[in-house]
């Protein structure tokens, strides 16, 4: 179990106040890893810091958005100043539901400055540290949308197909630096999201469309967020040193168990 044990290292967990960032950033500094959690909601992300501390575990909080570069820079500016970075998962993200007949063009430019711009902002400013100190970690959240047609994702999926992209690039890039690069392509994962999308499109039937989502998923149910963040922390451990440019389905079977 050594392998897993990441004291010492810091973390920065963009998103890491709800949802699959708030578990990974759990889980992190359970393994021993200072864990720095971002996110655009200041309020969850000192919630979420102060969880950690009281599981006697280390973690601080900063507002940040993502696809803002200047909030961006000031906010890795900041962390850089108090010392490495060792490891940065990039969690945030937004969802949107369409087609490309219902896709606005403001709906596009969003999804894209969050999910796509984001990643690319604060995996710019940390590779700034990584190279600095010779070694880092880098893991990013994609989705099966990047891989697999599912109905009415347009925009999210061109997004998750960029994360994919940009996380081959850079694994590429940085093999001489030290610096490994991977990504996770969950399937559906149950978390708030889900259960708000369900009360706002389905009230009263939130039962039942949940059950017809988790049957998506040849297993037969969604993932957890705590599932996810297990995976998060292997590879991001010494154990998944040998693994870069992967990017690792999480998907229940639906890519390869599909009817």
């Amino acid at each position: 179990m050594d392998g897993f044990d990441l004291s010492g290292r810091v973390a920065v967990v963009t998103g890491g106040a709800s949802g699959i960032g708030k578990a990974i950033s759990t889980r992190l500094a359970a393994n021993g890893a200072q864990v720095w959690v971002l996110d655009i909601n200041a309020d969850a992300a000192n919630a979420t810091a102060e969880e950690i501390k009281q599981a006697s575990r280390q973690a601080w909080a900063l507002p940040c958005d993502v696809a803002d570069p200047e909030s961006v820079t000031q906010v890795f500016t900041t962390i850089a100043s108090a010392g490495s970075i060792d490891i940065l998962v990039n969690c945030a993200g937004i969802s949107h539901i369409g087609t490309i007949e219902t896709t606005s063009l403001a709906d596009f430019e969003r999804i894209f400055r969050v999910n796509a711009q984001g990643i690319f902002l604060c995996m710019q400013a940390a590779i700034l540290t990584m190279v600095k100190q010779s070694h880092g970690v880098i893991l990013n959240i994609s989705s099966m949308a990047a891989i697999v047609g599912i109905p009415e994702r347009f925009a999210y999926s061109m997004s998750k197909a960029a994360v994919r992209s940009m996380t081959l690039s850079v694994a590429k890039d940085y093999l001489d630096k030290n610096i490994r690069c991977n990504c996770i392509s969950p399937a559906r994962v149950h978390t708030p999201f889900v259960d708000g999308y369900l009360k706002r499109n389905y009230p009263g039937r939130e039962a039942e469309m949940l059950a017809v989502l988790e049957k998506t998923q040849p297993i037969g149910r969604m993932s957890k967020p705590e599932e996810v963040a297990g995976l998060a922390v292997y590879l991001c451990s010494d154990l998944a040193s040998f693994l870069t440019g992967a990017d690792v389905p999480f998907d229940g079977g639906l890519l390869n168990l599909r009817d």
